[in-house]
């Protein structure tokens, strides 16, 4: 396996890019158009298949926070896995957290991201 870590953004897929600005917007709907038809979302171990189930999740994913997000450092696994690391501040319990997105891609489209703290 190869990994080619502290990458900037912009060596990002475009696919990765714009949803991850979609997601950071809080624009669900763009979001879910860079997700395949049959994706799955897994945040801390929650699991959200189908659009409306994510649809929800993307809608609703912190919302009752406010805090505010930068990329902290992204990697290449292999052509179809990539994993970004954003770092959160903000009003929720702890204050900080650093997240790992482990996204895999299908045909330019996230078919699988996995959201979990920063080295789990």
């Amino acid at each position: 396996m190869t990994q080619h870590g502290n990458l900037r953004s912009d060596s990002l897929p475009s696919t990765v890019r714009e949803f991850l600005a979609a997601h950071i917007a809080r624009d669900a709907g763009t979001a879910l158009s860079f997700l395949a038809e049959d994706a799955v979302i897994v945040d801390q171990s929650e699991s959200f298949r189908g659009r409306e189930q994510i649809r929800a999740f993307l809608s609703d994913a912190g919302s009752e926070f406010q805090y505010t997000t930068e990329q902290i450092g992204a990697a290449r696994v292999d052509d179809d896995h990539w994993v970004v690391t954003l770092r959160l501040e903000g009003t929720f319990p702890g204050g900080v957290a650093d997240l790992g997105y482990r996204f895999s891609l299908r045909d330019d489209v996230i078919s699988e991201l996995v959201i979990a703290n920063h080295g789990s």
